[in-house]
């Protein structure tokens, strides 16, 4: 659901520059609104100054730094030379290449696979799309445990269906799976492959609405034409879709690429990097260096030594989003002609690489990836098959039979894949703890209970941790919703000397991700001794909701009228009194788009509240949930309750609140 088009375009200004006469000097050099600028940006580049570009630079600091007893020594670059010799900093770095390549491969087919069924479809299209986007909406800690469940080896409903269905010993004869029943996320050889589906599982969401969105924007006359010449189904998804969406394409992947190598939360919570080392990404090396055996250097150095190639990605995504704003040149004009060969060829050469480096770094997977991927397009390349040779024979009552039901029953597995883990949620929530344990009629709770419901308050602090969410998300919202309105009306309004750098760096903050932070961050909450408490949270939360905030609302800023702006100003309303009465009312579809997704961030935000809160007392949900699993000892009826409780107040948000979703998106940060 993030910005998946190009940058907000420069806004038209409020009203007509005065000559250059009536500038003073300072106005000339530094822009006519530049007080007005400094007012509104303030609160922004104080925060993202002080929590992002600071901690930054005292974590390259830290990096050359060695801790011996409670002082810190100049070490030079001996933290980075030690990573060369490292093994486990080496196995981090590959598991997250390997967990963020195959993850996205199927995050993208599955994304554009559901994108073009839903497109096709003219009833239920709302509804279906509200619900393939659950997975994306409920908190990680109610993913990780709904999948640690679903995937235990003996009660586990997976290995259970599997087997009753005869499946499961078939994995075995296939050689996808070593034995029977399969240790999903104990086994070695199908931890990593079990994480990267959970991934899979919850970003798709994400991935179908980006390319829902990308699909309706592609001109219907292109796909008349090409079927007026003759071009068959394939031909038109490779001559038109294809081409019509490679522009989301290529940012949505880069964006959940970041997300994606950066994850630390959904990993730890379901192996936390185990069995061994198989699953641990660098982030979680770094966390294990810095925090567990407080060597802050050496953990700053792992995050530090991934910074350019997440700098490579950022880039990219900065030149995708900057490339469609402006008035091209004739430089411009020329490179992109000149790179027109290179760019069709790019995609190959990408392909051919990173297919080389997975069949190096994980032949196993690699070899269980394009099992899978095989069936499904070969699915998909029979059905279509099936179609076109109705059509071509003048069956085409019948092609389209054949067409609906094929869709019909890939949405519903895509429904079920989605639903399934919910669903299981749902139940357990009320089943006694007795069927629980015993796993008597594993999929309908006989008789309904609200027990697990009285043993989770009862049992452990919940309430307190749900007062904690509430108090936290909601006060980092308010933060992240004023400082952005300001600083989002004056970039996209007043002129200035600096916008444009300033613009930037709001979006290289936003993709920031948390694990360049999390180090430095608790280094500075020590020292001014606010670890343990919320304001640990409330303080350091705008580091992620801020800068899309302020992004977003830049974008919806731009597309209000400016006409309206200037007729207050010739009534005589001051800047001030034109902002307050008249964009801000129009912006609230805007506004409310940024509360529900910052609230929806600080709500499901792990890491964070993971390594700066160990008391009870202030703890956050997602991070009471994790404490409640005790070594092997896992309450999943009480789980399954806080699951539930967790979830619900965040669906239904995005269930009133998609109107305004939709339209603040639409007209702001995905305005091409």
């Amino acid at each position: 659901m993030s910005s998946v088009r190009s940058a907000p375009a420069p806004a038209k200004r409020a009203s007509p520059p005065p000559g250059p006469g009536s500038l003073t000097k300072t106005q000339r050099r530094l822009g006519r609104d530049w007080r007005l600028a400094v007012l509104f940006l303030a609160p922004t580049a104080l925060l993202v100054g002080g929590l992002v570009l600071v901690p930054i630079a005292r974590s390259i600091i830290t990096s050359t730094t060695e801790r011996h007893g409670q002082e810190s020594v100049f070490v030079g670059l001996d933290n980075y030379l030690a990573l060369v010799s490292d093994q486990q900093f080496h196995t981090g770095v590959v598991n997250s290449f390997v967990f963020t390549a195959y993850a996205e491969i199927f995050k993208v087919v599955l994304g554009l696979a559901a994108a073009l069924l839903l497109h096709q479809r003219r009833r239920g299209r709302a509804v279906i799309a509200g619900l393939l986007l659950v997975p994306w909406v409920v908190p990680t800690v109610v993913t990780a445990f709904s999948w640690r469940a679903l995937l235990d080896p003996i009660f586990g409903s997976v290995n259970n269906l599997l087997t009753a269905s005869g499946i499961g010993p078939l994995l075995v004869d296939l050689h996808l799976v070593d034995s029977w029943p399969a240790g999903w996320l104990s086994d070695p050889s199908l931890a990593m492959p079990s994480v990267i589906l959970v991934n899979v599982w919850k970003g798709v969401p994400f991935f179908t609405v980006c390319f829902l969105a990308g699909l309706k924007s592609i001109p219907a006359e292109l796909y008349e034409a090409a079927t007026i010449d003759g071009a068959s189904t394939w031909q038109r998804f490779a001559n038109v879709t294809l081409p019509g969406l490679r522009h989301v394409i290529t940012v949505t992947v880069t964006l959940s690429s970041i997300w994606t190598f950066n994850n630390f939360d959904l990993i730890w919570l379901l192996t936390q990097g185990g069995p061994g080392d198989v699953t641990a990404p660098y982030v979680l090396v770094a966390y294990s260096k810095a925090i567990l055996q407080l060597q802050y250097g050496a953990g700053a150095a792992v995050t530090l030594v991934m910074l350019p190639i997440i700098g490579a990605l950022v880039f990219v995504l900065v030149r995708l989003l900057r490339q469609d704003t402006g008035t091209p040149s004739r430089r411009r004009l020329q490179a992109a002609q000149w790179a027109g060969t290179a760019r069709k060829a790019l995609p190959w050469v990408v392909a051919a690489v990173v297919t080389g480096l997975l069949a190096w770094a994980s032949p196993q997977i690699f070899w269980k990836a394009v099992v899978v991927l095989a069936v499904f397009l070969l699915i998909a390349a029979a059905v279509g098959r099936v179609v076109t040779g109705l059509q071509s024979r003048g069956g085409r009552r019948s092609s389209s039979v054949v067409s609906r039901l094929g869709s019909g029953v890939a949405l519903a597995g895509l429904l079920a894949f989605v639903l399934a883990p919910l669903y299981w949620i749902a139940v357990t929530a009320f089943k006694s703890e007795g069927q629980v344990v015993m796993r008597d009629n594993d999929l309908w709770p006989t008789p309904w209970t609200l027990d697990q419901f009285g043993a989770l308050f009862t049992n452990q602090p919940f309430g307190r941790w749900y007062l904690n969410t509430l108090l936290v998300s909601a006060a980092s919202t308010t933060v992240a919703l004023i400082c952005a309105a300001l600083a989002g009306y004056a970039l996209a309004r007043l002129r200035f000397r600096g916008a444009q750098g300033f613009t930037v760096t709001v979006l290289l903050t936003y993709v920031m991700p948390g694990a360049l932070l999390f180090i430095p961050l608790y280094q500075m909450l020590i020292g001014v001794r606010l670890t343990d408490s919320l304001w640990s949270l409330v303080v350091t939360y705008p580091t992620f909701t801020l800068p899309f905030a302020t992004w977003l609302l830049v974008g919806y800023f731009s597309s209000i009228p400016v006409e309206l702006e200037e007729a207050a100003l010739v009534d005589g309303c001051t800047r001030l009194q034109a902002f307050g009465r008249v964009v801000l009312p129009l912006a609230k579809p805007g506004l409310l788009a940024v509360a529900l997704f910052t609230l929806t961030n600080a709500w499901n935000e792990f890491l964070f509240a993971f390594v700066f809160i160990t008391k009870d007392e202030y703890k956050t949900l997602p991070v009471g949930m994790q404490s409640m699993i005790a070594g092997d000892v896992v309450p999943q009826g009480q789980l399954a309750a806080a699951s539930l409780l967790v979830s619900i107040p965040v669906v239904i948000m995005y269930a009133f609140g998609q109107r305004f979703l939709t339209e603040g998106l639409t007209a702001g940060a995905v305005k091409g």
